[in-house]
């Protein structure tokens, strides 16, 4: 849903010009500092980017998610890190409490997380909980007006960085399944709330990622979001569902972007005293681009509105996610044969560190075989 053409049409148009100007120059620094210059990240919070998703009421945008996987399709153009900087807040790390936190947490935090001042994140993988989510240990035990947390998570985008983790702990140890679980909000410095060191990573630069400990951390019992003890589960797959959504325009992105970087590539270098883009095999690549990029794209516009639309898109995201990221392998991988050795080397282009940075969209929010299986269970379902 559009609920306004003419200021989402700006809004399209000043993100692309942002990433054009600024985002898209920068990407080297980035990659050698491994940050995102807090010039830049000041300049994405004036700019309201942190806020996109989050209810106006609260500060934000408001932006349905239509509109909300329009703009990422824009901001995800640049490197990786910069919309996973902003990403957090814009989803996973806000969407939670937008879901199912009470009006006082909504007013408590969500004005923050609008304006950037917090970066947010979302604490649910476990070393040995990960596609099984169900399967996490890590404990909140009640002691009067606080819980106290145990355990470890892993692979957490933006922990390095964050002041706000939504968190998922169990707090039925007797009951295994996903109603023994809830959510929990903890602020940045509780005592027993530790981060470790950011990963080195194949790719992705600038976007940091880290393990969690927590050791008899005391969280405030109001802090349980929504209220209600055992409804975790349930708040992190609507949170997810919305996530894979927003996902996967965010792997649309890079996919256009590298299919223009290969297309200008493919009309200068020349070979045989012509333009490689005049060989039907390099045609055919590009004809396979085009079409996979589209088919993604009317997908996702499909699925957002419907979801706008009250309906149930636990299917839907689902599909466009595992399209989408695969999609988006493809189209890097075609980009790099069509550089040939520019490709392959960073010097030359930039398509060496977007086919690395593309590389993990098939395994976060659900890696493609999980999808695979819910797809089935899901279409399997509705037949029967």
């Amino acid at each position: 849903m559009i609920r306004d053409q003419e200021g989402l049409t700006a809004l399209l148009e000043e993100v692309r010009g942002w990433v054009r100007e600024v985002a898209i120059p920068a990407e080297d620094t980035v990659e050698a500092r491994d940050e995102v210059p807090e010039e830049l990240v000041e300049d994405m919070r004036r700019r309201g980017y942190f806020g996109w998703s989050i209810p106006e009421q609260y500060g934000g945008a408001g932006l349905t998610c239509e509109e909300l996987v329009l703009g990422a399709m824009e901001l995800s153009q640049a490197a990786t890190a910069f919309r996973a900087r902003v990403g957090t807040n814009t989803g996973i790390g806000s969407e939670a409490l937008v879901a199912d936190g009470t009006e006082e947490q909504k007013n408590r935090y969500l004005p923050a997380l609008a304006r950037g001042e917090i970066t947010g994140c979302f604490a649910l993988t476990e070393p040995e909980a990960g596609s099984d989510a169900t399967a996490l240990t890590t404990s909140a035990r009640r002691d009067g007006d606080h819980y106290v947390l145990n355990g470890t998570k892993c692979y957490i985008t933006n922990a390095p960085i964050a002041g706000l983790f939504t968190v998922m702990a169990r707090t039925d140890p007797d009951n295994r399944t996903a109603g023994g679980i809830s959510a929990f909000l903890v602020e940045a410095g509780t005592p027993g709330l530790s981060v470790g060191a950011a990963y080195k990573k194949m790719g992705q630069a600038g976007s940091p990622v880290s393990e969690v400990y927590f050791e008899d951390c005391r969280v405030p019992a109001a802090n349980l979001i929504g209220g209600v003890e055992g409804q975790g589960f349930a708040t992190a797959m609507k949170v997810l569902n919305k996530q894979r959504l927003h996902l996967s325009a965010l792997c649309t992105g890079p996919a256009m972007r590298m299919r223009d970087e290969a297309l200008a590539h493919a009309s200068q270098r020349r070979q045989f005293g012509r333009p490689v883009a005049e060989f039907q095999l390099v045609q055919a690549m590009i004809a396979d681009m085009q079409t996979e990029i589209h088919a993604a794209r009317a997908l996702i516009l499909e699925t957002a509105r419907k979801r706008d639309a009250g309906g149930d898109v636990k299917l839907d995201a689902s599909m466009c996610k595992y399209f989408a990221s695969e999609m988006c392998g493809r189209v890097a991988d075609r980009a790099v044969q069509i550089f040939g050795g520019a490709g392959y080397v960073a010097d030359y282009s930039c398509i060496e560190r977007l086919y690395r940075d593309v590389r993990l969209f098939r395994l976060y929010e659900g890696t493609s075989q999980i999808h695979q299986l819910n797809i089935a269970k899901l279409t399997l379902r509705q037949a029967s």
